[in-house]
């Protein structure tokens, strides 16, 4: 499995390295675009599976559409837009609910879940976008990648071989407190080292909170999909990146890290 993550990872670098450096804005937002589209299938698989007695195929079309729009609509700097489309999506999906109402009640809880869905991945994703758009977004998105992923790696190899608490067992048995503590500190030296060459001018002391924040908002995410995944006892949420598992295993934890991120670099750094 460990090689298998190594490999999938030195396959898909130097393309993320051509593709944020060179791509261009348009790129980019096609590029996450098609991420989006991927890891909402898989959001979908995971909490709208076979098992649901309500066919959940309208309200995942839906979302289907309005996903790529809210990546259009980040790509067109415009936040009002995002805010309408997801109006538009609850209203559409509770439209489409009131018929099913009467034969199963359940479907209220597919509104939730789709709309669900429709923010956590294409809107969360939106700020990706958003941060390559601004002011030295090319440098910004290099560092939130960073130190995203070494961070979850750092985590990853230090609860394997030093973890000894269970940091949530509940929801992930095999997260530590050691792999949590690991990781924060691989995101700390990360960013650190990140500043020192590429971001000299930024204040230590908002720095690391920075970081931690960065962090702290990407275990969550990670831990947040895990608990998405242990309701539906899935294992990962696809196969295509292999020694990973699918798309939003890759991302769960820049979901969350993409929100806070683009809140500093606008209104504190």
């Amino acid at each position: 499995m460990h090689l298998k993550r190594w490999i999938t990872a030195f396959v898909a670098i130097p393309f993320l390295v051509l593709l944020i450096g060179i791509g261009g804005p348009l790129m980019f937002s096609m590029f996450i675009g098609a991420v989006c589209l991927i890891a909402l299938w898989e959001f979908f698989h995971i909490l709208l599976g076979k098992t649901n007695p309500l066919n959940p195929f309208c309200f995942k079309l839906l979302a289907f559409i309005i996903a790529p729009a809210i990546i259009w609509a980040a790509y067109m700097n415009s936040f009002k837009i995002i805010l309408g489309l997801i109006a538009l999506n609850l209203i559409v999906s509770a439209l489409i609910s009131l018929p099913k109402f009467k034969s199963d009640a359940s479907v209220s809880e597919i509104v939730l879940k789709q709309l669900l869905g429709v923010v956590y991945i294409p809107v969360f994703l939106s700020y990706l976008i958003f941060i390559r758009n601004g002011d030295d977004g090319v440098s910004w998105i290099f560092f939130l990648l960073i130190v995203v992923f070494l961070g979850d790696t750092g985590a990853f190899y230090t609860g394997s071989y030093f973890g000894r608490h269970k940091l949530c067992p509940a929801v992930s048995p095999n997260k530590t407190v050691e792999g949590a503590v690991g990781g924060l500190a691989v995101n700390v030296c990360a960013g650190a080292l990140f500043k020192i060459f590429f971001l000299p001018l930024l204040q230590w002391n908002l720095s690391i909170l920075f970081f931690l924040c960065i962090g702290v908002a990407g275990q969550v995410g990670d831990l947040f999909e895990s608990k998405l995944k242990r309701v539906a006892n899935i294992k990962d949420s696809g196969v295509f990146l292999p020694g990973h598992g699918g798309f939003l295993d890759r991302i769960d934890a820049l979901l969350f890290a993409a929100p806070v991120a683009y809140f500093f670099i606008e209104h504190i750094l």
